[in-house]
């Protein structure tokens, strides 16, 4: 048998192929919308892409899975489980067979048995691979998709969150409960390979190793270590951060069938044409680093630096119905472009070299000031108001006196809530988030805005008050 795992960063997203080297078959479990990649590793190990399959409709980034069956002619195998509302709706022009709880199918000699493991997700199944082409009687591993992580299970409340489904999350964490309880009955040396590692949005508490074991769970994974029913919800439920905006986008775009990705490289334009851009109400979104940005940048602009970050809030801050023009540098543009789309944001059309940008005279800027800053020269200014981006779990261990909590998620929809003729002074954790937040503010009108170099982690490092929530 032959198993390799791919891991990307910017989603903190795992996907698997599975190959059979007797009949030289493969499976992808839970592709990327990039299938480069697995088309890649196919050709290099000498299999044919038959399989590819899906844990659950999934909600942080847009699934390769219809891509890859167009490429490959590979059959779909997809849950069938959890009701008429979580049913896949592209099915017509693709070979595909939907499971339910205890099916089985087979790619060459390797046996997957289906497990329905609701509780994240009505539809939610995990994939028992047994190796039966080595000789196996017993099983090797499990995918369990967002079910299942390495310290940590699947959050129950994005469907309520992100999607509006009212009162499913409480009833996705008695579900998840009950799927646990399938996964305890497992033996302790069955492998766990998960759909996501730390870093992901999915859970609150996920490690940063990459696989596990069931017996390794049992004892070290709170989640199922619980075993009160009422205690096990209400930890689940209590703390998990806000569910990225972009994630109800993704569930409908997955169930009813992304797009097939066009081959096209953007338009270089010049610094004149955005002009033209902008009367169309296109974004410009500025992916320098945000030291540059705060130095000087265009006006109307977005600041969101490309790193392991960009995705997450490019998927909070960007509009799916318009386009969007990157200011970056060319060699970037490429990635740039792809991780965009890796999340549904494929209208990306042009970019503009990022060198031009500080050639430019009469850029906006703003000011980065120090804790000390704030706390002798502004807290005390009836001018100002400190806005606290932070989620409300970090907010909750400690803040400001006086500051105003706005997540910078939604801060692009309460800027009402800002005290009318009052500068705000913005501040996060360590000063990343903020730099975002500072730039959607600049853009709204906010000229004036200040930015807390260093964030709240800085300011309690200076020993300035600090007020806690009861």
């Amino acid at each position: 048998m032959f198993f390799k795992y791919f891991f990307d960063e910017n989603l903190a997203q795992m996907s698997y192929m599975v190959g059979c080297q007797a009949t030289g078959e493969a499976l992808v479990v839970d592709p990327a919308r990039d299938i480069t990649p697995y088309l890649e590793t196919a050709e290099a190990e000498g299999f044919n892409i038959t399989a590819t399959t899906e844990t659950h409709i999934h909600a942080d980034f847009v699934s390769g899975a219809r891509e890859l069956s167009k490429r490959t002619n590979a059959k779909l195998y997809l849950s069938n489980e959890g009701g008429g509302d979580w049913e896949y709706q592209y099915l017509n022009d693709v070979d595909h067979e939907l499971l339910n709880d205890d099916d089985k199918f087979y790619i060459g000699k390797v046996r997957f048995d289906v497990i329905h493991t609701p509780g994240h997700t009505p539809e939610s199944i995990s994939f028992l691979l047994t190796d039966e082409g080595g000789g196996s009687e017993v099983p090797m591993g499990i995918f369990t998709g967002d079910f299942v992580f390495v310290g940590d299970v699947g959050r129950p409340d994005l469907l309520e969150k992100a999607a509006g489904e009212e009162g499913t999350s409480e009833k996705g964490a008695h579900q998840m409960f009950e799927s646990l309880k399938k996964f305890k009955e497992l033996p302790d040396y069955v492998q766990i390979w998960p759909g996501h590692g730390a870093g992901s949005a999915c859970g609150k508490s996920l490690g940063a190793v990459p696989l596990s074991t069931v017996g390794y769970e049992k004892i070290n994974n709170w989640a199922v270590k619980e075993e009160n029913e009422d205690d096990f919800v209400k930890n689940l439920l209590d703390g998990q951060p806000e569910p990225p905006k972009y994630f109800a986008m993704m569930k409908k775009i997955n169930r009813e069938g992304p797009d097939f990705l066009e081959d096209k490289d953007l338009e270089q334009i010049s610094i004149d044409k955005l002009a033209d851009y902008k009367k169309e109400d296109a974004i410009i979104l500025d992916t320098r680093p945000k030291q540059k940005f705060a130095k000087g940048h265009l006006e109307g602009t977005i600041n969101i630096p490309f790193n392991k970050s960009f995705a997450n809030w490019a998927g909070w801050m960007m509009d799916y119905d318009k386009d969007i023009i990157l200011i970056t540098n060319e060699e970037e543009t490429y990635d740039i472009n792809l991780i965009l789309q890796s999340i549904g944001l494929d209208r990306a059309v042009a970019y503009v070299k990022s060198e031009e940008v500080s050639k430019q005279s009469n850029l906006e800027t703003y000011e980065n000031i120090s804790p000390k800053e704030l706390h002798e020269k502004y807290s005390n200014d009836d001018d100002y108001v400190t806005i606290d981006v932070r989620e409300e779990s970090e907010w909750n261990e400690g803040h400001l006196e006086d500051a105003k909590h706005i997540f910078i998620g939604t801060l692009p929809d309460r800027l009402d809530e800002i005290p009318e003729g009052k500068t705000p002074i913005v501040h996060c954790l360590s000063g990343a988030r903020s730099a975002i937040a500072t730039s959607v503010l600049q853009k709204n009108g906010y000229k004036d805005v200040k930015n807390l170099e260093g964030g709240f982690d800085a300011w309690v490092k200076e020993a300035m008050p600090v007020v806690e929530e009861k």
